[in-house]
């Protein structure tokens, strides 16, 4: 049987028009701004002006990835629609995808099969302008620092101890670590220099945490892109960069309202990586969609021990959110790859390598629990070649932990395949919680960090390279040490391991380098060999992608 690709699926697919989606969230024309007839900004005046009550919050997070696939995104948009197919009210919270990863190694990012979030190729491309805006704040930040030093360094700058990068929203390991400044007197000063990813920049973490225009004002206040030859941190605000920043992330900061296949109302908002940065979508978008629906749906990157781990005990504790439930999103192949089964086998039954890798699903669940006491359920997307004595293994295992497990097929199916979902989330959305953080911010970096590793990992402890150690007292002496903790750790292993699958015990976690970011209001610990620029792979997803003289656009996953 020949299948749809996700592109022509959703090239299939006749979309309503914006207003009509605007009409079913509940949005007021006096707050749209349109972006062509399928996409549009909401203001956030909308927030202020409205008194409707708050909806039930749903997180939706993974097991560790592999590379068989979890469909967190598509389970995501699956079930909002399922929901809706049962009668509520709701709204789904997305980020925007990279166009780092889109050219990369994981093609779009918007959902897959019959769960879509659409116009796809727009939302996968420039949509409409917020990362280029980030991008651009970035990076006349960078320039503004730069010509401080160059035009007699008032400040007393030291350019060996500036923090900031530029960025870009490419995979490209060339811009790593530059030299720039290069040429002589007149082009600037030489230093070392280097870029992020887009979404791994400071900018993305502030533009996703700020309640409103004033709040991200004041975090780009904050921002620490130096330190003087005396050790004083110098801040956006020192070089009077704030106003003009503001100003490009004015309408960036507008969240953009789409709609899935089936019409749901979809926001669409913000992007950082959950493995190198918070991984959620922005604050004032989940904050909407809670306002205009009953249910808001939402997701953080990667497996729980990071999108949901930064989602909760960063997002949630800033934002002031309260999740009403969680589903765990996993698959019979990628349980079997971490019970150590390789990715050429996995469509044939095999008990034992399930067996061994469940403890990856039960580990996540059980943080979902007995940390952050929430009510979770597992969401298991049925592949065909599942058999029933694989998801029988499966549910009994989570009977053990009180968890209920329910089969999605929203892949294949769209909402209807998300309805038994939605009935367990309408349940444990009933259901009382005591919502924890799993650290406490009143204790040392070193201890939240330990925590962390502990209680969400299953390690034995921390390991602190010389460099982050002397990096953790400079960042205590300045008061940076009340900060909640943003983990850099590889996203295939609770460990700093990518090789550790399953769920790993005995080992510890080395943090070489701390750093504060401190408009975000966080600490950034980096662990193992990550990075904040990403490569391309040996054949990049960019070369199948095309357009052909219609505009068509072909190849993009």
């Amino acid at each position: 049987m020949a299948y749809l690709s996700d592109i022509e699926i959703a090239q299939a697919t006749e979309m309503k028009p914006i207003t009509e989606i605007a009409k079913v969230a509940g949005v007021d024309e006096k707050y749209m701004e349109q972006y062509g007839k399928y996409k549009a900004k909401v203001d956030y005046a909308l927030l202020n002006e409205s008194d409707r009550k708050n909806g039930k919050l749903i997180l939706v997070t993974a097991i560790t990835p592999t590379p068989a696939g979890e469909g967190k995104t598509t389970t995501t948009i699956g079930l909002s629609d399922g929901l809706r197919r049962i009668g509520k009210n709701v709204v789904v919270a997305l980020r925007e995808p990279s166009l780092g990863p889109v050219f990369g190694v994981k093609g779009g990012a918007a959902g897959g099969g019959y769960a879509q979030v659409v116009p796809m190729e727009d939302i996968n491309l420039h949509f409409t302008g917020d990362f280029h805006a980030i991008g651009a704040a970035n990076n006349l930040l960078a320039a503004m620092l730069d010509n401080h030093i160059y035009q007699g360094n008032k400040l007393g700058i030291d350019p060996r101890r500036i923090t900031w990068k530029r960025c870009v929203d490419m995979n490209d390991r060339q811009l790593r670590f530059v030299v720039d400044g290069v040429g002589g007197r007149v082009n600037g000063t030489p230093r070392e220099d280097g870029f992020d990813i887009t979404v791994a920049s400071e900018i993305m973490a502030v533009f996703c945490l700020a309640n409103s225009i004033d709040d991200l004002k004041a975090r780009l206040s904050r921002i620490v892109v130096a330190y003087t030859y005396d050790e004083k941190p110098v801040t956006a605000g020192d070089l009077n960069a704030v106003g003009a920043m503001a100003a490009l992330l004015k309408d960036a900061l507008k969240p953009n309202l789409v709609q899935t296949l089936e019409g749901t109302p979809a926001f669409v908002h913000g992007g950082p990586f959950a493995n190198i940065a918070h991984g959620c979508n922005s604050v004032i978008a989940t904050k909407m969609a809670m306002k205009l629906g009953d249910y808001a749906v939402t997701e953080a990157g990667f497996g729980a021990d990071l999108g949901a781990e930064k989602f909760l005990d960063i997002k949630c504790r800033y934002a002031g959110l309260n999740p009403d439930a969680v589903v765990m999103v996993a698959t019979v192949r990628a349980l079997k790859m971490h019970g150590g089964m390789p990715k050429t086998e996995l469509g044939s039954e095999n008990l034992p390598a399930l067996e061994a890798g469940i403890p990856n699903l039960l580990r996540h669940v059980s943080n979902i629990k007995n940390v952050y006491k929430l009510p979770c359920v597992v969401a298991v997307n049925r592949f065909p070649t599942d058999t029933d004595a694989e998801i029988n293994l499966v549910i009994e295992k989570c009977k053990a932990l009180g968890v209920n497990v329910v089969l999605s097929t929203v892949w294949a199916d769209g909402g209807k395949g998300g309805m038994a979902l939605a009935e367990e989330v309408v349940r444990l959305c009933e259901e009382k919680n005591d919502f924890s953080f799993s650290y406490e911010l009143d204790t040392t970096i070193e201890k939240k960090i330990e925590a962390i590793v502990t209680r969400v990992y299953g390690g034995d402890g921390v390991i602190f390279a010389p460099a982050a150690k002397k990096e953790i007292d400079r960042l205590t002496a300045l008061g940076f040490d009340k900060m909640p903790v943003c983990m850099a750790k590889t996203q295939y292993s609770f460990s700093d391991d990518m090789t550790k699958l399953g769920a790993p015990t005995g080992f510890t976690v080395t943090v070489r380098q701390v750093k504060v970011s401190a408009g975000a209001g966080f600490i950034v610990a980096l662990t193992g060999d990550i990075m904040t620029m990403p490569g391309l792979p040996k054949v990049p997803a960019a070369e199948k992608i095309d357009v052909d003289s219609n505009g068509k656009i072909s190849g993009l996953f």
